[in-house]
Order: C-alpha cells, then sequence, then structure tokens
C-alpha cells in the first residue's frame, strides 16, 4: 500500500517536561522530554502532521518547550499551556551511567478542540496512568474513536510513579481496551504482569481490542502479535554500535505508527476496518521500520529522531 494522499493529521496526548541530568561529576543538563512527545518528535521527523496535547506553563522550561515542538514542526493543541509550573523530571547518574529518577510532575491535560481534525492518536506513558490527568486522556481517546479515529498506546511503565503494579494494570488495560495499536516493552511486561509468559500476555492484551500487539526487546528486537490471526512472529534488532538508549522506545513507536499511516492501516475508520482484516504480512513492514527507528536512536546520544531519509539508507 502506498502512503495516503492526503495525509493523515495525528494528535499526541501526554507529558512534556524536562530531564535534568546531573553527572557523577555533579554538572546539570537540562534537555525537552516526555514520552508522548518523544514520539509526536519522530511522527514529525518522518513527515506526518502532529499536534501535541500536553501541560506545560509559560515559564522559562515551558516555553523552551513550545520553542522545541515549534523548531520540530509539532504544534500544542489550546489549552497546553495551562499548568501552573512545567514538569521536570530530576536524573542522577552514577558512575556507571545507570540513573535514578525524582519526579516534580503534575499531570493534567485539557479537553481537545477540533477532535475531528485527526484521523488517529497516540498515547501513553504517565499521561494514562496519573491522574487527574489518566481519566481525561481516556475521555479524549473515547470521544476520538466515537469519532472514527484510530488510536495507539505505549504503557511505558514508570514504577516509581505508578503504584502498585496489579492496580497499574487494571488502568493500563482500560487503555489497552480503546486502542488498535499496542506497543510495550519487556520490561514492562515483567513489571505489569509478573510470573506470566510474553505468549499468554500477548493473547490477553490483544483480545481486550488491539488488533496488533508488539513487545520490544531491547537488543533482541520485537514480537509482533496480529489478534484475529494469531500469527506471531519475532523480528530481529538490527545490529548497532550502542551509545545510549535513550528515547529507543519512543523511536520505535513513531515508527511503527509511522508504518501503519503510510500502509493506511491507521488513520480513521476504513483504515481501522483493513487493520483489524490484516494478516502478519501487512503488518510486518511498519515493525521493521519501527525497529530501523530504533537503531538509529541507539547509535546517539539522546532521543534522537530519525528522518525518513535516514531509515531508507
Amino acid at each position: 500500500m502506498s502512503t495516503p494522499s492526503v495525509p493523515v493529521r495525528t494528535l499526541v496526548v501526554g507529558e512534556a517536561l524536562v530531564d535534568a541530568v546531573t553527572t557523577p561529576a555533579g554538572d546539570t543538563e537540562e534537555h525537552v522530554g516526555g514520552s508522548p512527545a518523544n514520539v509526536a518528535f519522530g511522527l514529525a521527523a518522518l513527515d506526518h502532521p502532529v499536534d501535541l496535547a500536553t501541560w506545560i506553563a509559560t515559564d522559562v522550561r515551558g516555553r523552551r518547550i513550545e520553542q522545541v515542538c515549534r523548531e520540530r514542526g509539532v504544534a500544542l493543541t489550546a489549552g497546553s499551556q495551562g499548568a501552573p509550573f512545567t514538569s521536570v523530571a530530576h536524573a542522577t547518574l552514577d558512575e556507571t551511567g545507570a540513573a535514578s529518577y525524582v519526579f516534580d510532575l503534575e499531570w493534567q491535560v485539557a479537553a481537545v478542540p477540533g477532535l475531528t481534525a485527526y484521523g488517529h492518536v497516540h498515547t501513553g506513558s504517565i499521561a494514562a496512568v496519573l491522574e487527574p490527568g489518566g481519566s481525561q486522556v481516556r475521555a479524549i481517546l473515547v470521544a476520538a474513536r466515537e469519532l472514527g479515529a484510530t488510536v495507539s498506546y505505549d504503557p511505558n511503565a514508570r514504577p516509581s510513579l505508578m503504584g502498585r503494579p496489579e492496580l497499574a494494570r487494571e488502568t493500563i488495560e482500560a487503555s489497552i481496551a480503546l486502542a488498535d495499536v499496542v506497543k510495550l516493552s519487556d520490561e514492562d511486561v515483567e513489571w505489569l504482569c509478573p510470573g506470566e509468559s510474553l505468549d499468554a500476555v500477548l493473547q490477553k492484551w490483544g483480545e481486550l481490542g488491539p488488533a496488533v500487539v508488539v513487545v520490544t526487546r531491547g537488543g533482541d528486537g520485537a514480537v509482533v502479535r496480529v489478534t484475529r490471526t494469531g500469527e506471531q512472529l519475532a523480528l530481529p534488532a538490527p545490529t548497532v554500535d550502542v551509545v545510549d538508549t535513550v528515547g529507543a522506545g519512543d523511536s520505535f513507536m513513531a515508527g511503527l505508527v509511522s508504518g501503519l499511516l503510510d500502509a493506511a492501516l491507521l488513520g480513521g475508520p476504513e483504515a481501522r476496518t483493513r487493520l483489524h482484516a490484516a494478516e502478519l504480512s501487512d503488518i510486518v513492514p511498519a515493525v521493521e521500520r519501527a525497529l530501523r527507528a530504533g537503531a538509529l536512536t541507539v547509535e546517539r546520544a539522546g532521543a534522537h529522531a530519525p528522518t525518513r531519509n535516514a531509515l531508507s539508507h
């Protein structure tokens, strides 16, 4: 399938924040981050029109996020700048490069005007769990689905913010049930579903509603399952020299959504019908694009968003 002649506009709903990273030497640098924001940047880098519904302030950090969004070609929806302060993730690196996090975070999201403009909606991570914003996000997903938009979701679990895994799982499964495509990591599975096999989780979560469930496994690639047919396949990751893994999952998510949009398997009610009737062979090219996007990201420091041109080489 070829790219639709009229580009599908995507809405990403979720946190944009500032990562304040302190090195073992005591130096601190700040970077714009947040998993959903990174997915929005990734989709924009792949030439998809995208808006971000988030919750930032008009303080110095909020203005920096707004500037980065503008530079990356991502528009903020009305109401995104109503927060009392811009959230910060304070990361402290030890001598091995491992990070410990302390969050200064508040999450809400305003109602999104003009939902009919969007053929696809993506959300994930803190935004779909932390209240009061989590319930607001699910309300947006319900409204968007009723208008015909397809939905993708990445749990991207944050144990330090999401409480007990059994309670987080209930909330996460409520969003899975609203999604057409779900991507999660093997670490998410281990935390949310201790003692359950990967195959069992893929099957169980597919039965909640998604047509496609993909689990990433770091350097071991990804496993994709098509709910309707029960087809399942493990795909290898490209072999690369890893600099760091920051943002790799978000680049994978952007690549997956990009590939499915280009195949006209996301982006409106007709696309949803095609997706839910699809076979594994229809889905694999999008997963391969996602794996390439993730591989290009880990080759560079930070949450690098690969371009369409970079993916083609």
